[in-house]
């Protein structure tokens, strides 16, 4: 049940085994929802109010957020065809469209952090894994939301706290792993961790009591009520009566404890991202620092998901869902790029996607299986795990309260500003990146390096190698190339038509021409990751091209 890995290696079916995967990729896209419009507090004995139309929206969520993720894979898991259609629509926009691209390089970093080499911490890498247990526990949750209440996930507040808690649980346990790793001088790898089986108890019990919720809180809870009771929420004459409080609340408001949720899983993840980092110099290997690179798109999906919960979640800020999907997509690219690198650096091979027994006495097995046990470099720990969490627990109660009523003495949360929320979006992980590439500054004198995949001496394929081919190696790149962006353009028109129903007019009609560039500028992003990958691809054809393009005719008048 913990396993997930296992889970997937042992389904007897392939339709059960479709079904899994392709759940995590289906986001729903339900109905739009018009939040109340919105009145100035009474203040001083004048009443005075002002009415504002907070436009419809949809929220579809991702990994970083992923509480409306649902089931469209297979009609005989729904009670009717019309929940087949109304769960996947949301495959069939540019955001739908991340998603499902971003299951299999998930499941690519799964594979290779947990190469017995790399010394993952087992409940580090269970809480990678879990991740995979909470998106199956977010299916029901769609279900019960749009056949209970004709509504979207993020309008019923229970369910979407209690989904996103399952998320929160995920980078507790990536923390819990790593930290004890590193910090521990008891930690032994093969007795297990110092927690025991009470994590993984807590988190197959959090699951069980979400799948309870799921199956009979809709005849309990109305669309509106808030999770774990709104516990902590102010009285709204409260609210209205604060000095600096302009607007009341819409009603598809996030509750204090779905806030608090949603703070913890981002504070969690930067823990988590800092833990990865020193867990470099625990095992002598810089390549897991990359790790920690790789998870900043992440950070920047779920800076996505609160950014669109502050503007009410306005459909004219649908971007920024699709902002989301990319950075999640992007991120799990980059998470299954660098965690490659580490078991490249610990002496993975293709021999290891062998699925029948290893030789006992393999020279390359036992170096893998003598590293595999080998003990950390293990550090003092700089502060408690009392205080940590004291930490965690006082930072996420001041940003729910700042942000639930603090926002309430703006207009800019009601003004949909696309300008401002991809401020938000861009700004605050570049923070967090500017902050890293200073720590790598000051402790190694490298900021930050694109990834590399092998070269001479190891620093990496370059144009140099290719050069080295001559003419013959500059055409198979010229080839590459041309090949590498020759998809852009009509993958770019395709998601257009999946999303709006119709073919790109690049020439007469400014939107799609924009939507179309902005796609590809997206892919180039990525393509950017995969330099290395085109360069070997060239290496690799550059044979091919000297003896049938380049010396083909001289081959042929020696015949």
């Amino acid at each position: 049940f913990f396993s997930i890995s296992c889970l997937l290696l042992t389904m007897a079916s392939r339709r059960v085994f479709y079904t899994v995967a392709t759940a995590a990729l289906i986001v729903s896209r339900t109905e739009a929802f018009a939040p109340p419009s919105t009145r100035i507090a009474a203040r001083d004995g004048v009443n005075r109010a002002v009415e504002r139309s907070v436009g419809a929206a949809m929220l579809p969520e991702v990994v970083a957020d992923t509480t409306s993720i649902i089931h469209a894979a297979d009609a005989s898991a729904m009670t009717s065809s019309a929940n087949l259609l109304s769960f996947s629509d949301q495959g069939q926009n540019l955001a739908g469209i991340f998603f499902q691209a971003s299951l299999l390089p998930y499941l690519a970093f799964l594979y290779f952090l947990s190469f017995r080499g790399n010394r993952t911490p087992a409940l580090g890498n269970f809480g990678w894994q879990y991740l995979l247990l909470f998106v199956l526990g977010t299916i029901p949750s769609g279900i019960v939301t749009k056949g209970a209440y004709g509504s979207s996930l993020a309008n019923v507040d229970w369910l979407h706290g209690g989904a996103e808690a399952l998320l929160t649980i995920t980078n507790i346990l990536i923390v819990l792993g790593f930290r004890e790793a590193i910090t521990n001088p008891d930690y032994d790898a093969e007795e297990g961790s110092k927690y025991g089986i009470a994590p993984k108890a807590v988190a197959g019990l959090a699951v069980l009591l979400f799948g309870t919720a799921c199956a009979f809180g809709s005849s309990t809870f109305d669309v509106h009520s808030a999770f774990l009771g709104g516990v902590g929420n102010l009285p709204e004459d409260v609210v209205l009566s604060l000095p600096f409080v302009m607007h009341s609340e819409p009603d598809n408001a996030l509750s204090i404890p779905t806030w608090a949720i949603h703070f913890s899983s981002v504070f969690e993840f930067l823990f988590a991202m800092d833990t990865i980092w020193k867990f470099a110099d625990a095992t002598d290997n810089p390549k897991w620092k990359g790790l920690t690179w790789g998870m900043l798109p992440l950070h920047a999906s779920g800076i996505a998901a609160c950014t669109y919960h502050f503007f009410y979640n306005p459909s004219s800020l649908q971007f920024v869902v699709e902002l989301q999907a990319f950075f999640t997509l992007l991120g799990n690219l980059t998470c299954a790029i660098a965690a490659y690198r580490i078991s490249i650096s610990n002496g993975w091979t293709l021999r290891e996607l062998n699925p029948f027994p290893k030789s006992e006495v393999s020279p390359e097995g036992i170096d893998i299986d003598n590293a595999a046990v080998l003990p950390y470099n293990v550090v003092e720990a700089e502060q408690s795990e009392l205080l940590l969490a004291g930490k965690l627990l006082a930072l996420t109660l001041a940003m729910s309260y700042l942000v639930k009523y603090g926002e309430l003495a703006f207009d800019l949360p009601l003004s949909e500003n696309g300008i401002a929320a991809g401020a938000l979006v861009f700004g605050i992980p570049s923070v967090t990146a500017y902050l890293y590439y200073n720590r790598g500054m000051q402790e190694s004198g490298e900021g930050f390096n694109l990834p590399s995949f092998g070269g001479e001496d190891g620093e990496g394929l370059s144009m140099a190698d290719v050069k080295k081919f001559g003419v013959a190696g500059t055409v198979s790149y010229v080839l590459t190339e041309l090949a590498f962006w020759a998809v852009a353009f009509p993958v770019a028109s395709t998601a257009l038509y999946q999303t709006t129903g119709h073919w790109p007019d690049v020439i007469n009609d400014n939107a799609d021409r924009g939507a179309v560039l902005a796609f590809i500028f997206g892919a180039a992003n990525i393509a950017r990751l995969l330099v290395p990958l085109r360069l070997g691809a060239a290496l690799a054809l550059a044979p091919w091209v000297d003896e049938n393009i380049i010396n083909r005719g001289a081959t042929e008048s020696n015949e």
